[in-house]
């Protein structure tokens, strides 16, 4: 498929635009003393995250860290090792990964929290007999016909 100027100058625009309406990255390191990715951008702000929080780092070992190399347009941030980049605009704004990954990370604090109306609930729950047992499945015999 051929790209017409028309098309490559458009995505330029989009591009330029991009770029002047958010902080880009000029140095990414991995602070491996504090276990911190650290980001300076062309602001003067540095940007600092336990991998962890990040989707796609959150099983990357100090090793994995190391190398990382930020996007052309200053965008992004690629790590090799991984495979997995994160989108600066993305973290300035407090996501660390894509909606679905950030509700399962809030699902699991949520099922993990506890708290006295938990507990009451659960114990109350219990002098009913506990969760519901799941109804076996009834099974039908067929006959031949």
């Amino acid at each position: 498929m051929a790209i017409s100027d028309e098309v490559f100058e458009s995505a330029n625009r989009r591009a330029a635009l991009a770029k002047a309406q958010h902080a880009t990255a000029t140095a990414v390191r991995y602070d491996a003393r504090r276990n911190r990715i650290v980001m300076t951008l062309d602001s003067g702000m540095e940007l600092a995250f336990a991998p962890h929080l990040a989707q796609g780092l959150e099983a990357a070992k100090p090793a994995d860290l190391a190398g990382a190399q930020i996007s052309p347009s200053g965008l992004g941030v690629h790590f090799p090792r991984l495979d997995a980049d994160l989108y600066i605009p993305a973290l300035l704004e407090g996501f660390l990964g894509s909606r679905r990954w950030i509700a399962a990370q809030n699902g699991r604090s949520g099922g993990q929290a506890t708290s006295e109306a938990k507990s009451a609930a659960a114990r109350a729950n219990g002098m009913r007999g506990g969760r519901p047992k799941k109804a076996a499945l009834a099974l039908t015999a067929h006959k031949p016909v």
